[in-house]
C-alpha cells in the first residue's frame, strides 16, 4: 500500500513544481513587459484623450494657425495687402470702403486700408494682451492661492477676503478705472487686466492644493524634513497645476475679449495701431451700408475666443483623472 502511494506522491510533487515554474515564468514575463512598456503619465494620458476630442483639436488648430499668421505677417502681408497703418491720400477716394473681393478678401475701410491686413496685425495685439495678461494674473494667483491653502489660518482669511474685495468690484469698470489712472497703451492694458484677474485663479489653485496636501506623500515629505518651499514646488504644485492649465487657457480668450471691449470704448490700444476693437468701433458707423467693416473683425474675435474656450474644455476633460479611455 505504501509502495503504491510513493509514485503518486512523486507525481504530485512534479505537478506542483511544474505549476510553480509556470507561474514564476509568467510573473517574470509580465514584469518584463511592464518594464519594457512606456511609462504612462498624467500628461501622456491627457494627450491621448485630448486627440479624441474633435472640437478641442479644431480649437487648437485654429489657435496655431492664428499664431503662425501673426508671427509671420511682416514677411508677406504688407507686400500682398499693403500697410495696416499708412494711408495713401492719393487713392483714398477710389479704394475706401470697397466690398470683399479677390484683391481685398475682407474689403477696405473708410481710409482705403485693407481690412484683412488690419485683422492680421490686430491679432498680434489681441494675442499679446491675452497671453501676457494671463501670465501676470496666473503668477499672482498661484502665489496667493498656494500661500492661502498651504498655511491656512489667518493667512488664508486675509488673502481670501482680499480676493472677495477684488471680485466685488465690476471687473470691466475696475480695468477702465486703472487705465484712466495709468493712461492708454498696450502695456497698461495687459498690466491692468493681469493684475485684476488673479482672484479667480487664486481660488481655483487654493481648492486644488487643499485636496492634494492631505495626501500621504506630502506628510512623508514633511516627516523627512523637507522645507515648505520644496514641498510646494516638488509635491503639491505638479499635482495641482492641471486645473490651472485649463483655467489659464480659457482666461486667454477672456483677456482677448476684454482688450477688444476696451479698445472699442477708446480705453485700450491707441490708433493707428490696428486692434479688433478699434476696427469694430470704426465700422459701426457704416453698419447698414458696409457691414463687412464690423463683421470681419467681429468674426476674428468670435473665432479666436471660441477656439480658446473649446481647447480649455478639451483640456479639462483630458486632465480629469476620473475620465476613462473610450
Amino acid at each position: 500500500m505504501t509502495e503504491n502511494n510513493k509514485p503518486q506522491a512523486s507525481d504530485d510533487q512534479q505537478e506542483q513544481s511544474g505549476a510553480f515554474s509556470d507561474a514564476l515564468k509568467a510573473s517574470r514575463e509580465k514584469a518584463d513587459a511592464e518594464e519594457a512598456a512606456p511609462t504612462r503619465t498624467l500628461w501622456s494620458d491627457a494627450w491621448k484623450r485630448l486627440k479624441k476630442n474633435k472640437l478641442a483639436v479644431i480649437g487648437a488648430v485654429w489657435i496655431v494657425f492664428v499664431v503662425l499668421v501673426a508671427l509671420t505677417a511682416d514677411l508677406w502681408a504688407p507686400q500682398l495687402l499693403g500697410s495696416p497703418t499708412d494711408i495713401d491720400t492719393t487713392t483714398v477716394a477710389q479704394s475706401s470702403k470697397l466690398p470683399p473681393s479677390p484683391e481685398h478678401p475682407f474689403g477696405t475701410d473708410a481710409t482705403g486700408r485693407d481690412q484683412l491686413v488690419r485683422v492680421i496685425y490686430g491679432s498680434r495685439v489681441s494675442l499679446t494682451v491675452g497671453v501676457i495678461a494671463t501670465l501676470i494674473s496666473t503668477g499672482i494667483g498661484l502665489v496667493m492661492g498656494a500661500l492661502a491653502a498651504f498655511y491656512g489660518g489667518w493667512f488664508d482669511t486675509i488673502i481670501m477676503r482680499l480676493a472677495d474685495m477684488f471680485l466685488a468690484i465690476p471687473y470691466t469698470l475696475f480695468v477702465i478705472t486703472m487705465l484712466a489712472v495709468m493712461g492708454q497703451g498696450i502695456q497698461n492694458v495687459f498690466i491692468a487686466i493681469g493684475v485684476l484677474g488673479w482672484p479667480s485663479i487664486a481660488r481655483v489653485f487654493r481648492s486644488a492644493i487643499l485636496s492634494v496636501k492631505e495626501n500621504d506623500y506630502v506628510d512623508a515629505a514633511r516627516a523627512m524634513g523637507a522645507s515648505d518651499l520644496r514641498i510646494i514646488a516638488r509635491h503639491i504644485f505638479p499635482n495641482s497645476v492641471a486645473s490651472i492649465v485649463v483655467y489659464a487657457t480659457m482666461n486667454i480668450g477672456g483677456a482677448i475679449l476684454t482688450e477688444s471691449a476696451l479698445s472699442y470704448l477708446g480705453m485700450g490700444v491707441t490708433p493707428p495701431t490696428p486692434s479688433w476693437g478699434i476696427m469694430i468701433q470704426d465700422g459701426q458707423t457704416f453698419l447698414q451700408t458696409q457691414p463687412w467693416l464690423m463683421i470681419m473683425p467681429g468674426l476674428a474675435i468670435l473665432s479666436t475666443v471660441l477656439a480658446f474656450t473649446l481647447l480649455g474644455d478639451g483640456l479639462r476633460d483630458a486632465l480629469d483623472v476620473k475620465m476613462k479611455d473610450a
